[in-house]
């Protein structure tokens, strides 16, 4: 592990984490990750993902170049965290505020090496669960969609042209961590489905197939659409199955993570019915 002070504004790395910050998919053309936060840093490193580069903020930092008190325990941990890369860069906290997107600075951040991140749809697994976003557009929803296909045990999500940058700030933030429990692919086309070798199901409120009791199929493609318009014609035209989740308290439908997480839960029901 090596270790440098950085503090001016215009260090070229820190010119990089603003574009992180400025835009939501910087990603895709830089070929990094920008994590930011002790908990989507602890997630990353749980999964085993290796870490290129950690910045840390010199009051957290306890060793060169850093100011924190030894007895600082908060800081004792965002230390150790930052620790587990290859290399650690150390600015004032001062500084921090150029590139975060936070109101609290999260006084630690991982930068990840991720080529390949702006593939068209390229990487689609075949034969295994996967949820399917169609235009999904609101980060929060898909960072929460994100989180529910991990806890319900999905294993790949392919997100199609017009949703939210998967690796966005805040999509990551909602996700919670869940990106690095699930194969990811974004970009993607409606005929780049054909690749997924498992039945697709589409919710849709055109259709007498109620969720309890429709044949669900196992593994399956759950298809998630755009928040106002749902699932566009040619993506619903591949699916097999359709099915309306039951709302008799009178909704004319559901928010979209909230229905992801419905249908989620009842595939893993069937799977696990005692």
């Amino acid at each position: 592990m090596t270790t440098q002070l950085i503090t001016s504004r215009d260090n070229p790395l820190v010119q990089r984490l603003r574009k992180h910050v400025q835009d939501p998919s910087a990603y895709r053309k830089l070929g990094e990750v920008w994590l930011e936060g002790d908990h989507l840093c602890s997630a990353c490193l749980a999964r085993g993902v290796p870490v290129a580069l950690a910045v840390i903020a010199d009051t957290a930092w306890q060793g060169e170049h850093g100011v924190a008190p030894a007895f600082d325990e908060q800081a004792r941990r965002l230390s150790e965290l930052a620790r587990q890369a290859s290399k650690v860069v150390v600015v004032p906290e001062a500084l921090w505020k150029a590139f975060t997107s936070l109101e609290s600075p999260a006084r630690l951040g991982f930068l990840l090496n991720r080529p390949g991140l702006d593939g068209q749809g390229a990487g689609i697994r075949r034969g295994v669960r996967t949820v399917v976003l169609d235009r999904v557009q609101d980060a929060g929803n898909v960072g929460s969609i994100l989180r529910s296909a991990s806890a319900m045990g999905f294993e790949q999500l392919v997100a199609l042209k017009g949703t939210a940058a998967l690796w966005s700030g805040k999509v990551l933030r909602a996700g919670m961590g869940a990106h690095f429990a699930l194969h990811l692919v974004e970009q993607a086309s409606a005929d780049d489905l054909d690749g997924l070798g498992v039945p697709m199901v589409a919710t849709s409120s055109h259709t007498d197939q109620m969720l309890p009791s429709a044949p669900l199929p196992d593994p399956c493609a759950w298809v998630m659409g755009h928040e106002g318009q749902g699932v566009a014609e040619a993506v619903m035209a591949k699916c097999q199955l359709r099915v309306c989740i039951p709302q008799p308290g009178g909704e004319e439908s559901l928010n979209v993570a909230a229905a992801a997480a419905v249908c989620l839960y009842e595939s893993l029901r069937r799977r696990h019915p005692h």
